[in-house]
């Protein structure tokens, strides 16, 4: 029996130690296919750990870092939950779990993180663009949508991305399999990427690799046509770092990228003749553009000395071909996260995709915005659709500002990365005069607010300028709701709507008519006008009270016809009052006659005394003398405002 139980235990401790054994060799395995960039084949081994029960942590940081560097942000959560926590996390994983958490909606949790992560890394500048006044910054100031995308048709399931025209033709990088021969790159699984043209206006032309030796056996994009000093026509591209058709790995065990040149020979193929001199083996130098007047290349590099893993560089190409040692573009563009893809359009913007800079996701697009000078003085994100939760890169602009593409690995893509074209849509500006409804004048200082019809959503909110006039910008194709909000007139609501507008249009005019408040008292924007105790003179402060009533009635509505009424408090006899009020209504007739007003525009002048009291006041007993003055007033009701048109309306 003792012998039985011995035997057991030793079985056991030999199935214990091969399952160890079989954990450690996952665990090598898994090391060596990530240290290779091999993530697909990393993870099923990580995998296996955890199923394991080995060294769950570790497996669990491993597993988020793969899913990230794949950009499956949704994947990673989840392992990132399960050590976040720990007291020996890496503090950057803070950020890095942020960011995961932005780009798939979770800005509230994304928030916490990025509160946490500034805490040990205060002076990192992307916590300061995300976190705007101690809260997630947002980017709704460039919320209106104006881009159309669709998918091209030569997307594949791999990946396709750096859309670049000239001519008839499209040239971009792709991992097609059908087209795409050789060994599968580890890091997604897919074939290495080469570089393909298509016909751009033929929607059934089938992609073809560039003709010569410009492919290879491992990767290349990115490439854009130029000329060298002799004027002739030669192209730049990316391609990974190799020697003897072998990699060749830099001093940071990545296979680092390079720019390199090729011209056409005498068979029309394309050569490859040079390394560009701005190269270099122990980091990466890619994704060149030179500007349109063929001063300048563009390109990212990860090299010592940038702002963060990878920044935007350029470089002057001078007259005899020779390019310049690299600059990088500054602060302003570059962050400590990644900046790739650099374009230039013919105005001289710079467009580029940024993780560092304030977006949706991950890889947001942006613009610069230049001053007089043309130095960079920000940038923008160029808004919903053209960026996403998703990466978004590699944006081309045709000359006409209006079409061109957009690389991006967004949902309900066709593979890893897809090539959408977009169509520019050029603001649509509101503008419009608000104008009276009696004498057709503009109205200065109204408040024109714009609401979305179907959410009643605040789109925008100005005031009309001395002219009358305002303009704003909206959306096409929505309903919409103009409130027109002045003292002196009515709230006023405007409904239209932006469909059906060619996209030529630019600019929609909707003017606004508003029918005047039928009270002198508001209309002349009237003080207290005060009689003194037992008197019925004009004192100078209600004569400048009544010289607005002067220009009202003949500057901005000499039609208007109206009746005095004059009133009294309770204090004394009614006789008196009544005598008071009337000699009270005859003076203010009298100063309005001299000063202007027509004899026949104001039909009569009463004193009602004390019979229209505005409280409850009976005499001194009961009311104190600002209540008893109240009840000393004059009103003038409005018989007439527009020619032909009567009445019958007080204050």
């Amino acid at each position: 029996m003792k012998k039985s139980i011995k035997s057991v235990l030793v079985l056991l401790i030999v199935l214990l130690s091969q399952v160890a054994l079989a954990q450690y060799g996952a665990m090598k395995r898994a090391d060596y296919y990530f240290g290779q960039f091999t993530y697909t084949k990393a993870i099923p081994e990580y995998e296996k750990m955890i199923e394991g029960n080995f060294n769950n942590e570790y497996a669990h940081q491993r597993l988020a870092e793969c899913h990230l560097l794949l950009r499956d942000y949704k994947k990673a959560i989840p392992h990132f939950e399960k050590i976040i926590y720990s007291a020996t996390v890496p503090t950057d994983y803070y950020f890095k779990y942020a960011m995961a958490l932005h780009s798939t909606g979770k800005n509230k949790e994304a928030e916490t993180w990025f509160k946490k992560y500034k805490k040990y890394n205060k002076n990192d500048s992307r916590v300061k663009r995300f976190l705007k006044d101690g809260n997630l910054a947002s980017v709704v100031f460039n919320s209106r949508e104006r881009y159309i995308l669709e998918p091209v048709h030569f997307n594949t399931s791999e990946s396709d991305f750096g859309a670049y025209v000239k001519d008839e033709h499209i040239y971009y990088a792709s991992s097609r399999r059908d087209l795409v021969d050789g060994d599968a790159y580890g890091w997604n699984d897919e074939p290495w990427l080469d570089i393909f043209r298509v016909k751009e206006d033929e929607s059934s032309a089938i992609p073809v690799p560039v003709s010569g030796d410009v492919n290879s056996k491992f990767h290349e994009s990115s490439l854009i046509y130029t000329t060298d000093y002799k004027k002739d026509t030669v192209i730049y591209f990316t391609r990974n770092n190799f020697f003897k058709n072998k990699k060749v790995y830099g001093e940071n065990k990545y296979l680092n990228l390079k720019i390199f040149r090729a011209e056409k020979n005498d068979e029309g193929q394309w050569i490859v003749n040079k390394s560009l001199p701005i190269n270099h083996a122990n980091y990466s130098t890619g994704h060149p553009f030179v500007s349109p007047d063929g001063r300048r290349l563009y390109y990212t590099s990860d090299r010592p000395g940038g702002f963060g893993g990878a920044d935007i560089y350029y470089s002057e190409i001078h007259e005899r071909g020779r390019i310049g040692k690299p600059i990088n573009a500054g602060p302003i563009v570059n962050t400590e996260g990644d900046e790739m893809f650099p374009y230039i359009n013919k105005e001289g913007q710079l467009f580029f995709a940024s993780d560092g800079h304030i977006g949706y996701g991950q890889l947001d697009i942006f613009s610069t915005v230049l001053d007089e000078n043309n130095e960079i003085t920000d940038v923008i994100n160029l808004g919903r659709p053209i960026n996403s939760e998703s990466d978004d890169f590699g944006f081309f602009g045709h000359a006409d500002g209006i079409t061109g593409y957009i690389s991006s690995n967004r949902e309900g893509g066709k593979g890893g990365d897809d090539i959408y074209k977009y169509n520019f849509i050029p603001e649509l500006a509101l503008e419009g005069y608000v104008t009276d409804g009696i004498n057709n004048m503009p109205l200065d200082n109204v408040s024109i607010i714009l609401r979305d019809q179907n959410s009643n959503e605040l789109v925008g909110e100005t005031i009309t300028d001395e002219n009358g006039y305002y303009r704003m910008f909206i959306n096409r194709n929505r309903n919409y709701m103009i409130e027109a909000v002045r003292e002196t007139h009515p709230k006023k609501n405007v409904y239209f709507n932006s469909y059906s507008l060619p996209l030529t249009t630019k600019l929609m005019r909707q003017d606004i008519v508003l029918d005047p408040i039928m009270d002198v008292k508001i209309l002349a924007d009237l003080n207290k006008i005060y009689f003194d105790f037992d008197k019925s003179y004009i004192r100078p402060d209600a004569a400048a009270e009544l010289d607005k009533v002067v220009k009202l009635m003949t500057l901005t509505y000499p039609d208007m016809i109206i009746q005095l009424e004059s009133h009294t408090d309770p204090i004394g006899s009614q006789a008196y009052n009544d005598r008071l009020s009337q000699a009270r209504a005859k003076s203010t007739y009298d100063y309005l006659i001299e000063n202007g007003v027509g004899i026949h525009q104001i039909v009569s002048y009463k004193g009602f005394g004390e019979r229209m009291l505005v409280n409850d006041c009976t005499g001194w007993e009961d009311c104190t003398d600002e209540q008893l003055e109240l009840n000393r007033r004059t009103e003038f009701p409005i018989i007439q405002i527009k020619n032909g048109q009567k009445l019958v309306a007080k204050q």
